[in-house]
């Protein structure tokens, strides 16, 4: 309850904050620069005078929006060429594994900024370049999913019908892997969001002056001896959208069944 408290905070505030914070996000006010929380500014104000509060509320819009467009995209393309590898076997399975082991072995920060300095770093790309980066990793869980249900009746029943491959996939594969892919996608999002916070810090992410919660404790981690709070603000919301993700990730994962998440024991 406490995870799902968590995060329904943050994606109520992504949806809501426009509405409701009290100043203007990019609005400059150098007189001001780094006053302390205080009742006209709640958590204070940073480097530019702009108050923190405000920002911070509106930095998880952007995140949230992309790291969800690139989950669901990650687990949609991952989790059915895995399904499609484990149904189908043979070299061409064997061949792709060895290409997701080699895409394992690469960094996810040097891949994410290969491509930003590459393409750039328009939303569409960085929703398009997260998907793949994680639906790599899906691949795999997805066709170990798959490789447990094979062999059982039900599709042996169905290959005898002389069904195609894409309806035993669908019909039989995708209802028995569904519950696990979901546990995997919420429990990469986590992951997502910490790699799209550290393409902003870098500056590959959000352009400033968007509120953005990376964006944020790169420009003001330099003054943190002064003005300490234009960095703690926008590190608690982070922190605490990821471990609502992964509390209600292990509740979940232990409601159907699930042990083991991606090797991490829930």
């Amino acid at each position: 309850m406490l995870g799902l408290l968590f995060l329904a905070v943050h994606l109520l505030l992504a949806a809501l904050s426009p509405l409701v914070v009290p100043y203007d996000p990019v609005a400059f006010a150098g007189g001001a620069a780094f006053a302390p929380p205080s009742a006209a500014h709640l958590f204070g104000t940073d480097n530019l005078g702009r108050d923190v509060f405000t920002r911070t509320l509106l930095g998880g819009r952007v995140a949230l929006l992309i790291t969800l467009a690139g989950i669901g995209l990650a687990v949609a393309w991952g989790g059915l060429l895995g399904m499609v590898l484990g149904l189908v076997g043979g070299w061409l399975d064997e061949a792709l594994m060895r290409l997701v082991d080699a895409m394992l072995a690469i960094p996810e920060t040097i891949f994410l900024l290969l491509i930003a300095g590459i393409v750039g770093t328009d939303h569409v790309v960085l929703i398009l370049a997260l998907g793949f980066l994680y639906g790599v990793g899906v691949i795999r869980i997805a066709r170990t999913a798959t490789l447990t249900l094979v062999a059982q009746d039900f599709v042996l029943a169905a290959r005898a019908r002389g069904e195609h491959q894409h309806t035993i996939v669908l019909r039989e594969l995708l209802p028995n892997v569904l519950d696990m892919l979901l546990v995997e996608g919420a429990l990469r999002w986590s992951w997502m969001l910490l790699a799209f916070s550290a393409l902003s810090f870098l500056g590959f992410g959000v352009a400033p002056p968007t509120p953005d919660w990376g964006v944020m404790i790169a420009q003001n981690r330099s003054t943190f001896g002064i003005a300490p709070w234009a960095t703690l603000f926008p590190s608690a919301a982070i922190g605490s959208l990821i471990i609502g993700i992964n509390l209600f990730v292990g509740v979940l994962a232990k409601a159907i069944g699930l042990d083991r998440v991606d090797g991490i024991t829930v």
